[in-house]
């Protein structure tokens, strides 16, 4: 399932269309809006009206829905954006909404996609299939692990958050794209690509048993402006790594860029050494420079087949 698949709907100037977009995507939600061409319906966020005091959700629709198409937008992070999620979709459905279509930009615990010890959930399955029941399709944006699309049963396609980026970079004059390790190569490779740099990623060499380096496996960057990408950023600390030991061999100018930027306690602080900190806007951050609105609205738009 993780390749295009049928759809009820592809969206054009000819459909109409309406945005709803959760509190953690509301930036994209607006973007997504402009891009399509489409309606916004505002979202009430408060503190439940009965005044309970233990942060329970509340939302509410301010906007008609019924017999309309919804492009509904929120990323699954964290935790009580779950939860949101969910109050939406049920409010939606209440509100006799014809079709809606969820756009997750950040998919919060895809990273596990298999059990990995005895008594383990699998993560990302779980959520699957419980946000599947409010929706009639579904898109994720650089999903961590593409495969967790075969956890849906309703048609699904992730769409590539790396061409946002590239766009943002199109003028830096990059040489090298590096990937922090070899399970980042592919989004290493897709940006390298569209920039026209070479790309490389870095491996770990022991020196003793105290000691450990990271080097890029091939590609030198002595004199080089370097890029280190990954699809997500939380504490910092490998590309905070990666950063100071291309720097240490000789790289000019490093940029630590990534789709989703979590950016979680002190990570700001950990990159502080790279002279750019780029993200996209599936996650809302101090690091977001660019919008994956026109990849999505383009997937949303693909003919079937």
């Amino acid at each position: 399932m993780c390749g295009p698949l049928k759809y009820r709907r592809q969206y054009s100037a000819r459909v109409s269309l309406k945005v709803v977009a959760g509190s953690a995507s509301r930036a994209l939600g607006k973007a997504l809006a402009s891009a399509l061409r489409a309606d916004t319906v505002d979202v009430a966020f408060e503190k439940h009206p009965g005044g309970f005091p233990d942060d329970e959700r509340y939302i509410r629709l301010e906007g008609d829905v019924a017999d309309e198409d919804i492009l509904l937008v929120q990323s699954t992070h964290p935790d009580e954006k779950i939860v949101e999620l969910m109050l939406l979709q049920d409010a939606l459905a209440d509100e006799r909404a014809r079709h809606v279509s969820l756009v997750i930009p950040y998919f919060g615990y895809g990273r596990q996609d298999k059990k990995f010890s005895a008594g383990e959930p699998i993560s990302a399955r779980a959520l699957a299939r419980r946000i599947q029941v409010g929706a009639d399709d579904v898109y994720t944006v650089s999903a961590h692990e593409p495969g967790i699309l075969r956890f849906f049963d309703i048609p699904a396609r992730d769409v590539s958050g790396i061409p946002a980026i590239a766009r943002h970079l199109k003028g830096s004059a990059i040489d090298v794209v590096l990937a922090p390790d070899a399970n980042a190569r592919r989004f290493a490779q897709e940006l390298a690509d569209s920039l026209g740099a070479k790309w490389d990623y870095l491996e770990k060499k022991r020196i003793d048993s105290f000691t450990v380096e990271v080097e890029p496996k091939s590609v030198r960057v002595q004199g080089l402006r370097v890029a280190i990408v990954d699809d997500v950023i939380s504490t910092g600390t490998s590309i905070a790594t990666a950063a100071r030991m291309v720097r240490e061999q000789g790289a000019s100018h490093v940029v630590a860029a990534c789709v989703h930027g979590l950016f979680v306690g002190e990570s700001m602080k950990r990159l502080s050494g790279c002279d750019e900190v780029v993200a996209t806007d599936t996650v809302e951050s101090l690091a977001t420079r660019v919008s994956v609105a026109p990849e999505v609205a383009a997937s949303l738009r693909r003919p079937t087949g």
